[in-house]
Formats: C-alpha cells, sequence, structure tokens
C-alpha cells in the first residue's frame, strides 16, 4: 500500500453501493436459432415442421399459402369476420346487456382504425394472420386522456415480443416507420393452441405431416399438368445409325407424341420400332384422387363447411339456410370468439372489462332472411306483442309513425271499457 492511501484512507467515507437498475430485466421471448428458429427461417425453407419422411417437403404457414385450400380457408373466415359489424356492449350486475355507441373503439373497429386504412382491412388482415400463422399483432395506443387514437395492424414478422416475468413488452416497426417498445397494454396480441397462454400456434404447423402430403400431392398433381414428366420410351431401329438419321426420327416421334391431331391420333413406326406409354399410372391417379380427400382434412381443421368451398356435393341448395347457421355455430363462433376476447383485452382497460364491457361482433349482419321472411316475422312480432310498430319500421330503415310507439295488446284480450255493462242493461 502506498503512503498516500495510507495517509488519506481515514479520510474517505466508505463507498456508495452501485445504483439499483432502474429499467426491468427483459429477455427475449423468441430466438433466432436452429432450435429455436423464427418464422422467416422457416419460410425460406432453412427449417421449419418437417415430416419424419425425408423426401416431404417442409412445412410453413407462408408456403402452405400455395395450397388454395389454406388460402380459401383463412380467406372465408377473415373475409367473414372483417365484414360484420364490432360492437361494444356492457353487461349490468342482473346481466342485462346494453349496446355503448359512445366508446372510441366503435369508430376504430367499424369505420378507420387508422388514418388512410379501413377498419374492414385491419380486421381482414389481423384475422387472416391469426388463421394461418396462430398469431396476430396489432399497435392500440391512447391519448393523454386515456382514449384510444387507432389500431394499427402488425406483420407477424416485424413484431418481436420480450417478457419480464409475466409482462411483455413488444417491439416494432409501426406504420410511421418509427420502431418501438411498448408494453403489453399498448398492443392486441392475438394468439392461437397456445399451450403456454402466450405462444400462439398456427394449425399448419401443428399437423405439418398432413399439410405436407397436400402440398407433395399438389406439385405431383402440377408436374402431371404441365407435361414435363417423360410421356413415353420409343425403341428406334436406327438408333445406332448416324447423327442426322437419330435426330430426324426422333424429331418425327416427338412431333408425334405432342400433336394428338396428328393422323388421327395414330403414329407410324418401323417394324423393329416400338413405343412403350408412361402415361400416369393407377397409383398416380390415386395420388391425384386424394387431392380431394386433403381438401376434407384441410377444412376439417380450420372448421369450414365444405360447401362454403365449393364441394357443393355434400349440400343443395335447399338447405342452403341451415349450412349457414351450422358455418356461424361451428366456424365463426369459434374463430370470432378468440377475435372477440383477445380484442377486448388490448382496446379496453382493465377497469372497463370490470365495469363490463365486452366487444361482440353482430353475426345478425351475415344471417339475413330473406324480404318474405323478414316481413312475416316483423309482423308477428308487432301483433305478439311485444315489439312497437316504430321499433319495426326502424329495422326496414322506414321512418316512424304516429302512434307507432305504443305497443298493441293482443287482439283476443282486447275489452272495450266504453261499452254497457250486460247487467245494467238487463236492469
Amino acid at each position: 500500500m502506498s503512503l498516500i492511501n495510507v495517509i488519506t484512507r481515514p479520510f474517505r467515507s466508505a463507498e456508495a453501493p452501485a445504483p439499483a437498475r432502474a429499467e426491468p430485466v427483459i429477455s427475449a421471448g423468441t430466438s433466432s436459432g436452429t432450435a429455436s428458429p423464427q418464422g422467416w427461417m422457416q419460410e425460406i425453407g432453412f427449417s421449419g415442421s418437417r415430416s419424419r419422411v425425408a423426401t416431404l417437403p417442409p412445412v410453413s404457414p407462408v408456403l402452405a399459402q400455395r395450397h388454395a385450400t389454406v388460402t380459401a380457408c383463412c380467406t372465408i373466415i377473415a373475409g367473414d369476420l372483417s365484414k360484420l359489424p364490432v360492437q361494444v356492449w356492457q353487461r349490468d350486475a342482473s346481466g342485462r346487456e346494453v349496446r355503448v355507441r359512445d366508446h372510441a373503439a366503435n369508430y376504430l373497429l367499424n369505420v378507420e382504425a387508422a388514418p388512410g386504412v379501413t377498419a374492414m382491412l385491419t380486421r381482414f388482415n389481423l384475422a387472416y394472420a391469426f388463421a394461418l400463422r396462430g398469431t396476430g399483432y396489432a399497435y392500440a395506443p391512447r391519448d393523454g386522456a386515456g382514449e384510444l387514437t387507432m389500431i394499427d395492424g402488425i406483420h407477424p414478422d416485424l413484431c418481436t415480443v420480450l417478457r419480464n416475468g409475466r409482462a411483455r413488452f413488444y417491439d416494432f416497426e409501426d406504420g410511421d416507420g418509427i420502431q418501438r417498445r411498448v408494453p403489453g397494454r399498448a398492443m392486441v396480441h392475438m394468439r392461437y393452441m397456445a399451450e403456454d397462454g402466450w405462444s400462439g400456434r398456427s394449425p399448419i404447423s401443428v399437423a405439418a405431416e398432413s399439410f405436407g402430403i397436400a402440398l407433395a400431392g399438389q406439385e405431383a398433381a402440377a408436374r402431371a399438368a404441365s407435361g414435363t414428366f417423360m410421356k413415353a420410351v420409343a425403341k428406334v431401329s436406327a438408333f445406332d445409325a448416324d447423327d442426322e438419321t437419330y435426330q430426324r426420327s426422333k424429331v418425327r416421334l416427338r412431333e408425334a407424341l405432342r400433336n394428338e391431331n396428328s393422323l388421327g391420333g395414330v403414329t407410324l413406326i418401323g417394324p423393329d420400332d416400338d413405343i412403350k406409354s408412361l402415361d400416369l399410372s393407377a397409383a398416380d391417379q390415386q395420388l391425384l384422387e386424394n387431392r380431394k380427400f386433403d381438401r376434407e382434412q384441410i377444412a376439417a381443421i380450420y372448421r369450414v363447411p365444405p360447401s362454403k368451398l365449393q364441394m357443393l356435393e355434400y349440400g343443395v341448395k335447399a338447405n342452403g339456410q341451415q349450412q349457414a347457421i351450422d358455418y356461424k355455430a361451428d366456424c365463426l363462433s369459434h374463430w370470432g370468439g378468440f377475435i372477440e376476447t383477445q380484442l377486448g383485452l388490448g382496446l379496453l382497460t382493465e377497469a372497463e372489462r370490470r365495469a363490463g364491457l365486452f366487444l361482440r361482433h353482430n353475426f345478425d349482419a351475415l344471417l339475413r332472411a330473406t324480404t318474405k321472411e323478414r316481413y312475416e316475422a316483423l309482423n308477428k312480432a308487432v301483433g305478439g306483442p311485444w315489439m312497437a310498430m316504430n321499433e319495426a319500421r326502424r329495422e326496414e330503415g322506414l321512418d316512424d309513425v304516429t302512434g307507432g310507439d305504443r305497443v298493441y295488446p293482443p287482439s283476443n284480450m282486447t275489452r272495450d271499457d266504453t261499452a254497457p255493462d250486460p247487467k245494467e242493461t238487463e236492469e
């Protein structure tokens, strides 16, 4: 120890402890290695959900879009849910539900979600990503008064989830091109089949082998339809002749095989020549037939009725209304329920949710009856009675009429109070 340290040591105070860390310790919720690859690595074929059969193609949500049935299922679900109004309701202590019309979410979910972006487009993108990838993100900031200002959809590949215990933070680039890190209360985070409650999984990744078979069958059908496979093997007697004779024979046979109308479909060959056709075998034709089964499996995974995919052998026009009811009950209610609750978690504050506020799709817009059925139902409701005439007219967009706000009593329960009493008449 130096002399200076010995002299100055009594006059020095004890060293102050290091200041506590102010910001939370945040760890990445996802990595980009081979053990836990991100989506972009799977989509370029580096990794992904693969079958134990090495020859099956790798499957990821983006690659699976090449199958028309996958795209159709996701488009049907997202399209039908996005065209339905999403309304804010409140349930009181007695269980009575009342429509809340002055909430900011009503405008953002049904008119304009963000500056220049329609609500239908934003909701379609969210529902499509949710059905395809099992995850969906939207930035939902609030102003100083706590009111929602916009719902900005975020591409799933451009959002990283960070965690601090149970709290979640999100790194992304918003519509203004600004890199942000926001807490969970400012984000809509939709996830499907999340075993831990947070990590969404796509149905495509879970059933990767089934989707891999469907993609492989589609590729085999595409090769067969394009005609790039070998159609025949020809045995030519002049094969060992000079090059000019060989080329002339090859061109003649190739043109004859390509042109179906050549000589009425008959190919002329020499006595020592032979042609063996390599047309689709029975196994290949069975593989193409299995593509129909692939469509049924994909529709079952997404809970989409086959009739919505133009597989009309499963239904006729006579029961179209019942099919629409089943579609709403089995498919849209399933996907819409997840979307409603997770949108409500991101767009409604905890105080609003505890006060009974919630979001709901208006499925009446999807199951609208015919004109005759509507008129008959309204006529019975007004004469029932449980609906006033003006209420029925408003349902059809008509103006009120004088005296139409009174509920009419049933015709068999009316009485005339001005009529004289029969007993008084007898006296």
